[in-house]
C-alpha cells in the first residue's frame, strides 16, 4: 500500500485470506481423507493410487477452477467488442489457434500490476486481460500480450503443465510414501491413521516444494518460448522492450537479479534476460 502496489484497505485484504484459507481447508480435508483411505485400502501400494489422485486433482482442478473457484475473488467479464477484442480475435486467426474466451479481470480492485494469463482446458479455456493493462498500456504493447498469451495456447502449455504432474506424480509421491512413514514412525503414529496426517504433510510438503524449483526451470522455457512466439507473430521486438520496462516500472521489481536463490525461484526469465531477447530478434 505505502508503495502504490496495493489498492485493497485492510478490510478486504483479510476478506480475500480468510476466503483463501477456507478454500484451502477444504482440499485439505479430502486430502487427508483420501490420503487415510487409500493407505487403509492399499497399504504397499498406496503412493501408487495417490499419483493418480494427483494427477486427477490437477486436471479437474485446471478445469474447474477458472469458472468455480476465480469468480469467488474478481469479477470476469467478456472483453468489450472493439477495436482491441477485433484486433485480438485477428491475432489469434493469424496464430491458428481456438483462443477460448477472451475476458477482462477488476486485477485494479487490489493492485497496479499489468498482467495478462491463460488458464482452464476444454470450455474452461480463456485469454484474461487485466483491466490495467487495457487502461494502461498502448496498443502496440496490448498486442504483444495477447500474442504472448496465445503462444502459450498454441504450444498446448496448460496440458503441457498436467503431463509434467503426470510424469513427476508418482515418483513424487513414492518420496512421500518413504519420508512420511519414517517420520510418523519417529512419532509413534502408524500409516492410515489420523495421527500420521501431520507427518506426511510435512513431507509432501517439502517434495512438492523440490519439485516446484524443477518447474520453474522448465517455466522459464516455455516463458521464452512464448516471447519467441509473440515476436514471430507481431514482429515488433520494441513492443515487448517497452512493456517489459513499464512491468518491471509498475511492479517495482529487479530488472536483473544476480543471486543464486533468484535463479532457483524465478518461473519468468528476468527482465533484462526478455529485453535482451527482443533486442537479439531485431536485426533479423
Amino acid at each position: 500500500v505505502d508503495v502504490g502496489l496495493s489498492t485493497q484497505d485492510l478490510g478486504s485484504w483479510l476478506f480475500d485470506r480468510v476466503r483463501a484459507a477456507g478454500i484451502g481447508l477444504v482440499i485439505a480435508g479430502v486430502g487427508a481423507a483420501a490420503l487415510v483411505a487409500l493407505q487403509r485400502r492399499l497399504p504397499r501400494l498406496w503412493w501408487l493410487a495417490g499419483a493418480g489422485v494427483v494427477v486427477l486433482y490437477a486436471t479437474v482442478s485446471t478445469w474447474l477452477a477458472p469458472v468455480v473457484l476465480a469468480p469467488i475473488f474478481n469479477a470476469f467479464e467478456d472483453l468489450p467488442d472493439g477495436p482491441l477484442r477485433e484486433r485480438v480475435l485477428e491475432l489469434a486467426d493469424e496464430a491458428g489457434v481456438d483462443v477460448g474466451q477472451v475476458l477482462r479481470v477488476d486485477a485494479s480492485r487490489r493492485g497496479t500490476s499489468l498482467n495478462a494469463y491463460v488458464d482452464g482446458i476444454g470450455p474452461s479455456k480463456r485469454v484474461v486481460l487485466y483491466d490495467n493493462l487495457i487502461d494502461d498500456a498502448d496498443r502496440a504493447e496490448l498486442e504483444g500480450v495477447v500474442a504472448h498469451e496465445l503462444g502459450h495456447v498454441a504450444h498446448h502449455d496448460v496440458r503441457r503443465g498436467i503431463l509434467f504432474v503426470a510424469f513427476v506424480a508418482p515418483a513424487g509421491m513414492l518420496a512421500v510414501a518413504l519420508g512420511g512413514t519414517a517420520l510418523a514412525r519417529r512419532g509413534g503414529a502408524r500409516a492410515g491413521t489420523p495421527a500420521a496426517l501431520p507427518a506426511y504433510a510435512l513431507t509432501l510438503t517439502l517434495v512438492a516444494f523440490a519439485i516446484g524449483l524443477a518447474g520453474n526451470q522448465l517455466s522459464r522455457q516455455i516463458e521464452r518460448s512464448a516471447d519467441g512466439f509473440q515476436l514471430e507473430l507481431t514482429n515488433d521486438p520494441q513492443a515487448l522492450i517497452e512493456l517489459q520496462r513499464r512491468i518491471a516500472l509498475a511492479n517495482l521489481s529487479d530488472p536483473d537479479p544476480r543471486n543464486a536463490l533468484d535463479e532457483v525461484l524465478r518461473s519468468h526469465p528476468s527482465t533484462v534476460q526478455r529485453i535482451g531477447a527482443a533486442l537479439a530478434y531485431e536485426p533479423r
